[in-house]
């Protein structure tokens, strides 16, 4: 799924402590309790939470088999995994084919950080049939997502605003109400989730997965990451080398970037997308109505953009579209190539003066649905991030650093770079400048790049490859468009990793996919 770019202490009232700690409480209950023996209750799927977006139950699988969801007890604090537990919710479909066929329980985790792994399973389910046949395909909600102890910052309000603030201030008055609203955003995560934000570094979220792995019965962990969860399994793999079973990891983060390096090579990676898709839509039989040439689809963008910062224009009501929500929808719409006849759409309406296109792309990168209502997609971001990454940049660092970033990007390169200042008040340390995802002795991990990814640019899986050690790492890359590869629909990505999954065969390293 999408992860948004990286824009990117009161004592807790009694509803804030339930959220914090999840379905199972904050109770000192587990003193006696071995968790790997738990037997988990799956039962029929709710309608998902607030914080996981909302909206219906999960339908039946094509065969009319039922969406199963369950809560798994963990430690709160993995350094005392005797003290105080969260409930992380679970989801699986359980295996198609025959019992004598099963291989287990696949794992997904679909990125973010702060993405709900419960809804995005069922949502791209259909892309993972074949792998059922062999599997239970099973994700789940990390801790301080969605309903497993979810982050909890501003309200829906609150956020409304925050959104609408111009995040690429140009001079002293909007630098201070940016860093104003930056810090009392992070007072109020403070504020609300004080008991779980020192506890959802991805450290903690791969130890959660190797007692999954334990709670669903596998001896080895069979894994699918996808963007951040490639940064997830790179972890899991550093701890637990010899528990990784058949895992593929796709669209890869670079795990050996700072937040700065990663926010750069962010902005180069949107930038190269947005390229991209200037040049298909002026190459297209009929005129591209955004632009006569690609220079020209980018120049007027940038244009837009500089007019926007002057003067929104309406959104979606009762909300402007400001340089900074287009600026957002844009990158929303570099995700995927099917997203492109959007972002061709809503600038043309921009151009006339409608910004609700360009809003709604940026409401889904927000995580904002239509009745106004955010998941905790965002706050469950910043605070995975803020608690995982050691640096906290100044403002002074940060304007030192915009002419690096502009000549990155011209569209995206204040964006990110403002971004950078997203931890500098947050009430938790960082836990180091980048992830150790060194796994010697591990099964061989299948490493997918695609040279058109905005989000975790191609260079990364080379990077992932080399750190994850000799005989480990084994790469494949995806000459495409859009984030990620496997659901690009590209058969040979597809037969490479099904092939690895189902039948343990690893394709030759350097393999190359058009």
């Amino acid at each position: 799924m999408p992860n948004p770019p990286r824009l990117r202490a009161a004592a807790l009232t009694a509803t804030a402590l339930l959220l914090a700690c999840g379905l199972t409480g904050c109770g000192d209950d587990s003193e006696d309790e071995d968790l790997t023996a738990q037997k988990l209750s799956w039962k029929d799927c709710p309608a998902p939470s607030a914080a996981e977006g909302g909206g219906n139950p999960p339908s039946p699988l094509p065969d009319g088999d039922p969406w199963q969801c369950a809560t798994m007890k963990a430690p709160l604090d993995w350094d005392e995994p005797k003290g105080d537990t969260i409930g992380l919710a679970l989801i699986r479909a359980r295996t198609s084919g025959p019992a004598s066929e099963r291989i287990g329980s696949l794992i997904f985790n679909f990125g973010g950080p702060g993405g709900s792994g419960v809804t995005a399973l069922p949502a791209f389910g259909a892309d993972y049939a074949r792998l059922r046949t062999r599997y239970d395909l099973v994700s789940f909600d990390p801790r301080g997502v969605g309903r497993s102890a979810p982050v909890e910052c501003e309200d829906d309000q609150q956020l409304d605003v925050r959104f609408q603030q111009d995040a690429t201030p140009d001079d002293a008055t909007e630098r201070t109400e940016y860093l104003d609203s930056t810090k009392q955003f992070n007072g109020a995560c403070e504020k609300n989730s004080e008991k779980v934000l020192p506890h959802v570094r991805t450290t903690d979220a791969a130890r959660d997965m190797d007692l999954m792995r334990q709670v669903l019965g596998d001896a080895k962990l069979h894994y699918f990451g996808i963007s951040y969860g490639t940064e997830l399994g790179g972890v899991y793999a550093h701890l637990f080398p010899k528990n990784v079973g058949r895992a593929v990891f796709d669209a890869v983060v670079d795990p050996t970037q700072n937040p700065e390096q990663g926010s750069l090579g962010q902005a180069r990676g949107f930038q190269r997308a947005l390229d991209n898709f200037a040049a298909d839509c002026t190459s297209q039989v009929e005129d591209c109505p955004v632009g006569d040439t690609a220079q020209d689809v980018k120049d007027r963008i940038a244009t837009l953009l500089r007019d926007l910062d002057r003067k929104p224009i309406p959104g979606i009501f009762p909300r402007q579209l400001t340089q900074t929500a287009a600026t957002n929808g844009i990158a929303q719409a570099l995700y995927s190539k099917d997203f492109w006849p959007y972002l061709t759409e809503g600038l043309e309406q921009a151009y006339n003066g409608d910004g609700r296109v360009l809003m709604a792309l940026s409401d889904a990168m927000n995580g904002r649905n239509e009745n106004g209502e955010y998941s905790n997609l965002v706050p469950a971001n910043i605070a995975i991030n803020c608690a995982d990454d050691k640096p906290r940049y100044t403002v002074g660092y940060v304007e030192r650093k915009l002419p690096e970033f502009r000549a990155a990007s011209p569209v995206f390169g204040d964006f990110l770079a403002w971004g950078m200042v997203s931890c500098t008040d947050w009430a938790v340390p960082g836990a180091g400048d980048h992830p150790d995802v060194s796994a010697p002795g591990s099964a061989p991990i299948l490493v997918v790049g695609n040279t058109g990814d905005p989000a975790t640019p191609y260079e990364g899986a080379r990077k992932m490859v080399d750190a994850l050690g000799e005989g480990v790492g084994v790469e494949l890359t995806y000459r495409g468009q859009g984030h990620g590869a496997y659901d690009s629909g590209n058969r040979c990505v597809q037969d490479a990793v099904n092939g690895y999954l189902l039948n343990g065969k690893v394709p030759p390293t350097g393999t190359v996919c058009s």
